[in-house]
Protein backbone atom coordinates (compact mmCIF):
# COMPACT_ATOMS: atom_id res chain seq x y z
CA UNK A 1 0.00 0.00 0.00
CA UNK A 2 1.43 3.24 -1.22
CA UNK A 3 1.90 6.35 1.35
CA UNK A 4 -1.20 8.23 -0.83
CA UNK A 5 -3.66 5.63 0.44
CA UNK A 6 -5.43 5.62 3.53
CA UNK A 7 -7.88 3.50 5.24
CA UNK A 8 -11.49 4.75 4.78
CA UNK A 9 -14.72 3.00 6.11
CA UNK A 10 -17.77 2.85 3.96
CA UNK A 11 -20.09 2.87 6.66
CA UNK A 12 -19.09 6.81 7.52
CA UNK A 13 -19.05 8.04 4.41
CA UNK A 14 -21.40 10.62 3.35
CA UNK A 15 -21.36 9.65 -0.37
CA UNK A 16 -21.79 6.08 0.19
CA UNK A 17 -25.76 7.20 -1.04
CA UNK A 18 -24.33 7.95 -4.42
CA UNK A 19 -22.02 5.04 -4.74
CA UNK A 20 -23.62 1.93 -2.76
CA UNK A 21 -26.59 0.32 -2.78
CA UNK A 22 -29.59 1.53 -0.03
CA UNK A 23 -30.89 -1.32 2.44
CA UNK A 24 -27.29 -2.69 3.12
CA UNK A 25 -27.47 -4.31 6.93
CA UNK A 26 -24.61 -3.55 9.28
CA UNK A 27 -23.45 -6.90 8.66
CA UNK A 28 -23.59 -6.35 5.20
CA UNK A 29 -21.92 -2.92 5.16
CA UNK A 30 -18.95 -4.47 7.79
CA UNK A 31 -18.07 -6.75 5.27
CA UNK A 32 -17.99 -4.07 2.20
CA UNK A 33 -15.97 -2.06 4.78
CA UNK A 34 -13.23 -4.89 4.57
CA UNK A 35 -13.13 -5.01 1.19
CA UNK A 36 -13.11 -1.22 0.15
CA UNK A 37 -11.02 -0.13 2.94
CA UNK A 38 -8.26 1.77 0.93
CA UNK A 39 -8.63 5.60 -0.63
CA UNK A 40 -6.23 6.61 -3.05
CA UNK A 41 -5.20 10.59 -3.80
CA UNK A 42 -4.17 11.13 -7.09
CA UNK A 43 -3.06 14.88 -7.82
CA UNK A 44 -3.85 16.99 -10.94
CA UNK A 45 -2.97 15.64 -14.66
CA UNK A 46 -1.85 12.71 -13.04
CA UNK A 47 -3.50 9.27 -13.88
CA UNK A 48 -5.07 7.04 -11.68
CA UNK A 49 -4.69 4.20 -14.60
CA UNK A 50 -3.51 4.37 -17.99
CA UNK A 51 -4.43 2.18 -21.42
CA UNK A 52 -2.96 -1.38 -20.76
CA UNK A 53 -2.89 -1.63 -17.46
CA UNK A 54 -3.72 -4.65 -15.84
CA UNK A 55 -7.33 -4.30 -14.03
CA UNK A 56 -7.89 -5.00 -10.84
CA UNK A 57 -10.25 -2.92 -9.38
CA UNK A 58 -13.06 -0.31 -9.70
CA UNK A 59 -12.81 3.26 -8.30
CA UNK A 60 -15.22 5.42 -6.37
CA UNK A 61 -14.50 9.08 -6.59
CA UNK A 62 -14.68 10.78 -3.17
CA UNK A 63 -13.49 14.00 -4.72
CA UNK A 64 -12.23 15.91 -7.30
CA UNK A 65 -13.01 15.50 -11.48
CA UNK A 66 -11.56 13.11 -13.47
CA UNK A 67 -11.89 12.54 -17.63
CA UNK A 68 -11.21 9.42 -19.56
CA UNK A 69 -9.76 9.35 -22.58
CA UNK A 70 -8.09 7.26 -25.52
CA UNK A 71 -5.53 7.94 -27.86
CA UNK A 72 -6.84 7.96 -31.22
CA UNK A 73 -4.88 6.14 -34.18
CA UNK A 74 -3.29 10.05 -35.50
CA UNK A 75 -2.20 10.18 -31.68
CA UNK A 76 -4.75 12.75 -31.05
CA UNK A 77 -6.12 12.23 -27.37
CA UNK A 78 -10.03 11.59 -27.47
CA UNK A 79 -11.98 12.52 -24.23
CA UNK A 80 -14.87 9.94 -23.86
CA UNK A 81 -16.46 10.85 -20.57
CA UNK A 82 -16.31 13.38 -17.65
CA UNK A 83 -16.56 11.39 -13.78
CA UNK A 84 -17.16 13.30 -10.55
CA UNK A 85 -17.94 12.67 -7.11
CA UNK A 86 -19.89 9.80 -6.47
CA UNK A 87 -19.37 7.84 -9.73
CA UNK A 88 -17.79 4.71 -10.44
CA UNK A 89 -14.55 4.78 -12.57
CA UNK A 90 -12.65 1.66 -14.60
CA UNK A 91 -15.57 -0.09 -15.84
CA UNK A 92 -13.29 -0.52 -19.15
CA UNK A 93 -11.10 -3.05 -17.55
CA UNK A 94 -14.01 -5.43 -17.08
CA UNK A 95 -14.13 -6.82 -20.70
CA UNK A 96 -10.19 -7.97 -21.16
CA UNK A 97 -8.72 -7.57 -17.55
CA UNK A 98 -6.68 -4.71 -19.41
CA UNK A 99 -7.86 -0.79 -18.87
CA UNK A 100 -9.02 0.73 -22.49
CA UNK A 101 -8.20 4.30 -21.36
CA UNK A 102 -6.60 6.69 -19.58
CA UNK A 103 -8.35 8.21 -16.81
CA UNK A 104 -6.76 11.64 -15.60
CA UNK A 105 -7.42 13.85 -12.52
CA UNK A 106 -8.62 16.93 -13.89
CA UNK A 107 -7.62 18.56 -9.99
CA UNK A 108 -6.59 17.05 -6.93
CA UNK A 109 -8.91 14.11 -5.75
CA UNK A 110 -9.63 11.42 -4.17
CA UNK A 111 -11.00 7.34 -5.28
CA UNK A 112 -11.87 4.60 -2.97
CA UNK A 113 -10.52 1.33 -4.24
CA UNK A 114 -12.67 -1.37 -4.88
CA UNK A 115 -11.16 -4.70 -5.71
CA UNK A 116 -13.47 -5.93 -8.07
CA UNK A 117 -12.24 -9.64 -7.78
CA UNK A 118 -13.74 -9.17 -3.96
CA UNK A 119 -16.52 -7.09 -4.73
CA UNK A 120 -17.94 -9.49 -7.42
CA UNK A 121 -17.20 -12.60 -4.73
CA UNK A 122 -19.73 -9.93 -2.03
CA UNK A 123 -22.31 -9.29 -4.34
CA UNK A 124 -22.88 -13.33 -4.96
CA UNK A 125 -23.84 -13.25 -1.33
CA UNK A 126 -25.73 -10.06 -1.67
CA UNK A 127 -28.19 -9.65 -4.14
CA UNK A 128 -28.63 -5.90 -3.17
CA UNK A 129 -25.09 -5.76 -4.50
CA UNK A 130 -24.99 -7.82 -7.23
CA UNK A 131 -28.03 -5.56 -8.59
CA UNK A 132 -26.34 -2.37 -7.75
CA UNK A 133 -23.75 -3.80 -9.84
CA UNK A 134 -25.61 -4.25 -12.89
CA UNK A 135 -26.95 -1.13 -12.24
CA UNK A 136 -23.71 0.86 -12.67
CA UNK A 137 -23.04 -1.72 -15.46
CA UNK A 138 -26.05 -0.81 -17.51
CA UNK A 139 -26.02 2.81 -16.61
CA UNK A 140 -22.64 3.14 -18.50
CA UNK A 141 -24.37 1.46 -21.30
CA UNK A 142 -26.79 4.54 -21.55
CA UNK A 143 -24.29 7.22 -21.65
CA UNK A 144 -22.58 5.41 -24.08
CA UNK A 145 -25.88 5.49 -26.32
CA UNK A 146 -26.60 9.08 -25.21
CA UNK A 147 -23.17 10.29 -26.43
CA UNK A 148 -23.18 8.43 -30.18
CA UNK A 149 -26.78 10.05 -30.26
CA UNK A 150 -25.08 13.38 -28.92
CA UNK A 151 -22.63 13.29 -31.87
CA UNK A 152 -24.68 11.36 -34.69
CA UNK A 153 -27.72 13.95 -34.97
CA UNK A 154 -27.07 17.20 -32.70
CA UNK A 155 -25.85 20.38 -34.05
CA UNK A 156 -23.59 22.28 -32.04
CA UNK A 157 -25.68 24.33 -30.34
CA UNK A 158 -27.80 21.10 -29.25
CA UNK A 159 -24.54 19.12 -28.27
CA UNK A 160 -23.42 22.20 -25.71
CA UNK A 161 -26.76 22.65 -24.41
CA UNK A 162 -27.39 19.09 -23.54
CA UNK A 163 -23.91 18.88 -22.31
CA UNK A 164 -24.59 22.02 -19.26
CA UNK A 165 -28.02 20.29 -18.74
CA UNK A 166 -26.56 17.23 -17.66
CA UNK A 167 -23.55 18.73 -16.05
CA UNK A 168 -25.59 20.70 -13.79
CA UNK A 169 -27.72 17.60 -13.45
CA UNK A 170 -25.49 15.48 -11.93
CA UNK A 171 -23.79 18.31 -9.64
CA UNK A 172 -27.32 19.06 -8.39
CA UNK A 173 -27.66 15.59 -7.18
CA UNK A 174 -24.63 15.91 -4.86
CA UNK A 175 -25.87 19.34 -3.54
CA UNK A 176 -24.69 21.59 -5.52
CA UNK A 177 -26.33 24.51 -7.12
CA UNK A 178 -29.02 23.41 -10.07
CA UNK A 179 -27.67 26.78 -11.75
CA UNK A 180 -24.18 27.64 -11.12
CA UNK A 181 -20.79 25.59 -11.68
CA UNK A 182 -17.41 25.58 -12.01
CA UNK A 183 -15.79 23.79 -15.23
CA UNK A 184 -13.56 21.75 -13.88
CA UNK A 185 -12.69 20.75 -17.94
CA UNK A 186 -10.77 23.17 -20.70
CA UNK A 187 -13.37 24.07 -23.39
CA UNK A 188 -10.79 22.02 -25.32
CA UNK A 189 -11.70 19.22 -23.63
CA UNK A 190 -15.18 19.98 -24.17
CA UNK A 191 -14.54 20.10 -27.75
CA UNK A 192 -12.67 16.74 -27.82
CA UNK A 193 -15.89 15.02 -26.13
CA UNK A 194 -18.60 17.10 -28.07
CA UNK A 195 -16.83 16.55 -31.17
CA UNK A 196 -16.11 20.09 -31.73
CA UNK A 197 -13.43 22.26 -32.44
CA UNK A 198 -12.41 23.84 -29.88
CA UNK A 199 -13.41 27.14 -31.90
CA UNK A 200 -16.79 26.58 -32.35
CA UNK A 201 -16.99 26.07 -28.51
CA UNK A 202 -16.09 29.12 -27.59
CA UNK A 203 -18.57 30.51 -30.49
CA UNK A 204 -21.13 28.55 -28.96
CA UNK A 205 -20.97 29.48 -25.37
CA UNK A 206 -20.44 33.11 -26.81
CA UNK A 207 -23.88 32.83 -28.34
CA UNK A 208 -25.64 31.54 -25.84
CA UNK A 209 -24.34 34.70 -23.31
CA UNK A 210 -25.30 37.04 -25.94
CA UNK A 211 -28.97 35.44 -26.01
CA UNK A 212 -29.28 35.75 -22.38
CA UNK A 213 -29.10 32.15 -21.87
CA UNK A 214 -25.79 31.85 -19.53
CA UNK A 215 -23.47 33.93 -17.89
CA UNK A 216 -19.71 33.45 -17.90
CA UNK A 217 -16.97 34.19 -15.94
CA UNK A 218 -13.37 31.83 -16.95
CA UNK A 219 -14.58 28.69 -15.46
CA UNK A 220 -17.89 29.73 -14.08
CA UNK A 221 -20.78 29.36 -15.90
CA UNK A 222 -24.22 30.55 -14.58
CA UNK A 223 -26.93 28.87 -16.10
CA UNK A 224 -29.85 32.13 -16.70
CA UNK A 225 -32.38 29.82 -18.24
CA UNK A 226 -32.50 25.97 -17.99
CA UNK A 227 -36.02 26.12 -20.11
CA UNK A 228 -33.92 28.11 -22.72
CA UNK A 229 -31.12 25.33 -22.83
CA UNK A 230 -33.96 22.48 -22.61
CA UNK A 231 -35.37 24.24 -25.97
CA UNK A 232 -32.36 24.32 -27.73
CA UNK A 233 -32.08 20.38 -26.96
CA UNK A 234 -35.51 19.63 -26.88
CA UNK A 235 -37.79 22.22 -28.97
CA UNK A 236 -40.88 19.96 -29.68
CA UNK A 237 -41.52 19.16 -25.93
CA UNK A 238 -41.04 22.80 -24.26
CA UNK A 239 -42.88 24.70 -26.34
Amino acid sequence: MDAQSIKVACSSCNLRELCLPMGLNPEEMSKLDNVISTRRRIKRGTALFNTGDKFTSLYAVRSGFFKTCVTTADGRDQVTGFQMTGEIIGLDGIVSDRHSCDAIALEDAEVCVMPFEQVEELSREFTTLQHHVHKIMSREIVRDHSVMLLLGSMRAEERLAAFLLNLVQRLHARGFSQSELILRMTREEIGSYLGMKLETVSRTFSKFVDEGIIEVKQRYVHIKSTDGLRQIVNPQTCR
